[in-house]
């Protein structure tokens, strides 16, 4: 586990009553995901617990993590350092190294050998790797130097490559199917496309050990929000994980986006988000979903996809004020103290 540092407090959660009651003080909880989406729901659960871990997606291929993982064979560490930026405390120690693993080079000529648009926290972390010959210390290292309030972990131990199917409307109005490869690719596929199926490649990857042991030994695993098809799902279509997932005695929460009709989901529902997660792992089972009231079309068709999967529905205001489909941190927070402390005042609302 990665240091903890800084005077950021957390919200207690309730204590269950009885002796027999599930979860210490604090609960350890296990966030699967990549991106802004992960990033989301590490700063809103770091309020929470400092028993946290970050389970991150490794099929990024574009921008500064493509081209390290091309040049240099790495896992590409653009997701993981979000992550551990997402960590930091709020401190000047915890914003200060939270700049600057973000920041990127901005040459004046760029050229594809340059160091422009690499983040530097991507190259900190390949540093470590290529120092330590282990990619779950070098990210053990790289929390401890940003005293981060949990541990990063890649969902696998080789890069993946997504690869999906994709509907594509022409100008006559006829459907086109066409197959993308990459998940930066895919992300971008657009407003007149529709996802239908996606692959793991390789298919039977290995999942990360430590990863693996996290979510045995958690209380919640949390997974969303994110991208669907490209942070969300590929960690119910690894083999290894998806099983672990399946088995854990955790409580399992699914977060749901805040907008339904992104590039990447053109045309889909709130419950349709729901039934995908089904078709590609019909065996896992889900205690609540967590869903924005703004993000649901119909609601008695949500409850009935979630209820598919074993779950409840929780509805929360867990959006900025501003009306852009992001999640705010504390009101993120909130909802997962109340999920955590048993507090389904709100559930099915």
């Amino acid at each position: 586990m990665a240091l903890l540092t800084g005077s950021l407090p957390r919200i207690p959660l309730p204590q269950p009553s009885g002796a027999g009651g599930r979860f210490k003080e604090p609960p350890s909880v296990v966030a699967l995901g990549g991106g802004h989406g992960l990033s989301a729901s590490l700063a809103a659960l770091r309020l929470l617990t400092s028993e946290l871990t970050a389970v991150v997606t490794v099929a990024d291929d574009g921008g500064s993590s493509g081209r390290l993982r091309r040049e240099l064979g790495v896992l590409p560490p653009g997701d993981l350092r979000m992550a551990l930026a997402a960590l930091c405390d709020d401190t000047e120690w915890g914003r200060t190294w939270r700049d600057v693993m973000q920041h990127r080079f901005k040459s004046a000529e760029p050229t594809e050998a340059s160091l422009d648009n690499h983040a530097l926290g991507n190259l900190l972390i390949v540093t470590l790797w290529e120092l330590l010959g282990n990619p779950v210390a070098g990210l053990q290292w790289a929390g401890a130097l940003l005293g981060a309030r949990g541990q990063v972990l890649p969902m696998a131990t080789v890069p993946l490559t997504i690869e999906g199917d994709v509907f594509t409307e022409t100008a006559d109005g006829r459907l086109r199917t066409e197959t993308i490869t990459g998940q930066s690719k895919l992300a971008a596929a657009g407003k007149n496309c529709r996802v239908h199926d996606i692959r793991l490649i390789p298919a039977d990857a290995p999942a990360c050990g430590e990863a693996l042991e996290a979510i045995e030994l958690s209380d919640w695993v949390i997974l969303g929000p994110g991208s669907w098809y490209t942070s969300v799902l590929p960690h119910l279509m690894l083999p290894q994980l998806r099983e672990a997932l399946c088995r854990t005695t955790a409580r399992r929460v699914l977060t749901m986006n805040l907008a339904t009709d992104t590039k990447e989901t053109s045309g889909m529902t709130a419950a349709d988000h729901l039934d995908v997660v089904r078709r590609y792992a019909p065996e896992m089972r889900f205690d609540f979903v967590l869903a924005d009231p703004g993000a649901v079309e119909d609601r008695d068709r949500f409850r009935q996809a979630a209820a598919a999967l074993g779950a409840r529905v929780v509805f929360g205001r867990v959006g900025t004020l501003g009306g852009a489909p992001v999640h705010d941190p504390l009101r993120l927070a909130a909802a997962y103290h109340d999920i955590f402390g048993g507090n389904e005042e709100h559930a099915d609302a």
